[in-house]
């Protein structure tokens, strides 16, 4: 199957992302989960986003690239939230790349200094009032780019894919993991 790289979001790596995780290792794929927060988990968006300014988004970018040297260049990345912008970074400027999968949000290409490689497949996934995402500025200008399949789900929730989060809603997360698992055994 396909082997994926899984960025976790602003909480950290939480019982619902290791169970996102863990689910598509249910599916066949092999999944590698950096931990670019050093096993800190915050109860909000809010926590996370504030260690990420704490930390800083120079030396938690080093973190993540740190943490998959060393992986073969042929995987699928993707990333929740905050994640994405690790995964697109990744998929963006490192040859080889499978394709990626932006869950609840993504930027454009430009915004990380170079194009969106010619052909590579991507997905993004959000809720179409989810307040994080910026649908005209980040999300139209990188499907432009890249051609990605662009899903909106009703509502107002962020991280609504994840068991046990707040945000949770069990209809748009089946169609969620639905997609994404066919996203990722077709391009492997």
């Amino acid at each position: 199957m396909t082997e994926i790289v899984l960025f976790h979001h602003a909480q950290g790596q939480t019982e619902g992302f290791v169970g996102f995780a863990d689910e598509l290792r249910a599916a066949g794929h092999t999944v590698h989960t950096p931990d670019y927060f050093d096993g800190r988990t915050f109860t909000s968006v809010e926590e996370g986003v504030g260690y990420r300014d704490e930390v800083g988004q120079e030396e938690l970018t080093r973190r993540a690239a740190a943490a998959v040297d060393g992986l073969p260049a042929e995987v699928l990345w993707m990333g929740m939230s905050l994640g994405a912008v690790f995964a697109q970074l990744e998929a963006q400027t490192r040859p080889g790349a499978l394709g990626a999968v932006f869950l609840y949000g993504v930027l454009p290409p430009e915004a990380l200094g170079s194009a969106w490689p010619a052909g590579l497949p991507a997905q993004v996934h959000g809720m179409v009032d989810d307040p994080w995402v910026d649908w005209d500025a980040e999300v139209a200008p990188f499907a432009e780019a890249s051609g990605a399949e662009v899903f909106r789900y009703p509502g107002a929730r962020h991280l609504f894919g994840e068991v046990g989060n707040a945000d949770y809603t069990s209809d748009a997360a089946g169609l969620l993991r639905d997609r994404v698992l066919a996203f990722a055994s077709r391009v492997g």
